[in-house]
């Protein structure tokens, strides 16, 4: 498997997940990095461990974690001595391309399968050069995973995928961040929240897709019915937070909007779940499907999504999803679950019920079962020539 595994960040909360649910069924080599790209590429020009990640250990799992961006000799070195039998790649960004197709191209030089697991189909700022990228780099798969139907629809438009070369697999829950026997009202005391706040939380990095400017609408409004209601926006810039700050200020609203505007690291994130009463993902586009979305569900949290990529499957009632870019809908829908402590039980129930659909053991047998048909496959072709 190729990914990236803490103390990266990249995708290491969900490689850290299903490496190890797939090490319960079979022995997993996960190649990480020791390097994952230039720091001037991320964000802020910084690009952070997160070394408070629980750690990765299984008897079956056996971790790497040499690959550099700067030295092919790690990409290729990587490639050629392992003896796993297929390749498992996570692909999800455009600065790792050399890198993966480097490890893709030899896996296949070596008559060995290449699966891909695609996290983002198309780029979330709609990035031309990594749509060309993918495009190119597809030609060293053999079966591809996506998390939604419609990622499964995008990889046929856009890439001419065929649709006997995919699979339909879940985004688990991130249930490693759970903490046990903690007491919620000393969370929100820690948090400087009053226990008769009603807590709305917007969780994730600060994206133009995520919609923050929809939740900040809508809240202004919940709050003339909800008075008591706050709004906790979590997660690191990726662009200037002024225009925000001037539509919450505009709303009059800056004591009911508490912000976190840094990447709050792993061990810390149940602080932010335990404290809200109901989490929305009012995301404007979107293709596959959420990690925030999943760490909702581990902790068995109302949820209102929008209508956009897999976010529907993270709820159970229709009523809960609402159009992208419809303040006044999610205002209402906000509204009615803050008002009704018996609405917001029923949503947690529907929580615990997507948990059960969206478990890893659930996930690692299907990938399991790809797996084998992949080799079966193989084999059958070896014998054929």
């Amino acid at each position: 498997m190729l990914g990236t595994l803490p103390p990266l960040r990249g995708l290491s909360s969900y490689c850290l997940e299903l490496a190890l649910a797939m090490a319960n069924r079979a022995q997993v080599e996960f190649i990480s990095f020791k390097k994952l790209y230039p720091e001037f590429l991320y964000p802020g020009g910084r690009l952070k461990e997160d070394h408070s990640f629980p750690d990765v250990n299984h008897e079956r799992l056996k971790i790497s974690r040499n690959l550099t961006w700067y030295n092919p000799l790690t990409w290729v070195r990587e490639a050629l001595f392992t003896g796993a039998d297929l390749l498992h790649a996570q692909w999800w960004s455009l600065p790792l391309v050399l890198i993966y197709a480097c490890l893709c191209a030899v896996f296949k030089m070596r008559g060995k399968p290449v699966v891909f697991t695609v996290h983002n189909v198309l780029d979330h700022g709609h990035s031309p050069l990594f749509k060309a990228a993918s495009r190119w780099l597809f030609k060293l798969g053999d079966h591809f995973i996506v998390h939604t139907e419609e990622g499964r629809r995008q990889m046929r438009t856009h890439y001419a995928i065929p649709a006997d070369r995919i699979s339909v697999i879940s985004h688990g829950s991130l249930d490693f961040h759970v903490k046990q026997q903690v007491n919620r009202a000393d969370i929100r005391q820690e948090l400087n929240i009053d226990p008769r706040h009603k807590v709305v939380l917007l969780f994730g990095a600060i994206r133009p897709y995520k919609g923050i400017e929809t939740a900040i609408e809508a809240f202004s409004q919940v709050l003339l019915e909800v008075p008591d209601s706050l709004l906790i926006i979590t997660g690191k810039l990726w662009q200037g937070w002024d225009p925000y700050q001037q539509l919450i200020d505009k709303h009059g609203i800056a004591k009911e909007v508490r912000t976190f505007l840094n990447y709050i690291p792993a061990n810390d994130v149940f602080r932010y779940f335990e404290a809200a009463d109901l989490v929305i993902l009012p995301y404007l586009q979107f293709s596959s499907q959420s990690g925030v979305g999943g760490t909702a569900v581990s902790f068995r949290k109302p949820l209102i999504v929008t209508a956009v990529g897999g976010l529907p499957d993270l709820v159970k009632n229709n009523e809960y999803i609402v159009p992208p870019g419809n303040p006044d809908l999610l205002a209402r829908k906000m509204i009615d679950c803050l008002s009704d402590p018996t609405r917001l039980a029923a949503m947690a129930a529907d929580a615990q019920r997507v948990a059960a659909d969206i478990s890893w053991p659930v996930i690692a047998q299907k990938t399991l079962a790809l797996y084998e048909c992949m080799l079966k496959r193989q084999e059958k072709h070896a014998k054929l020539s």
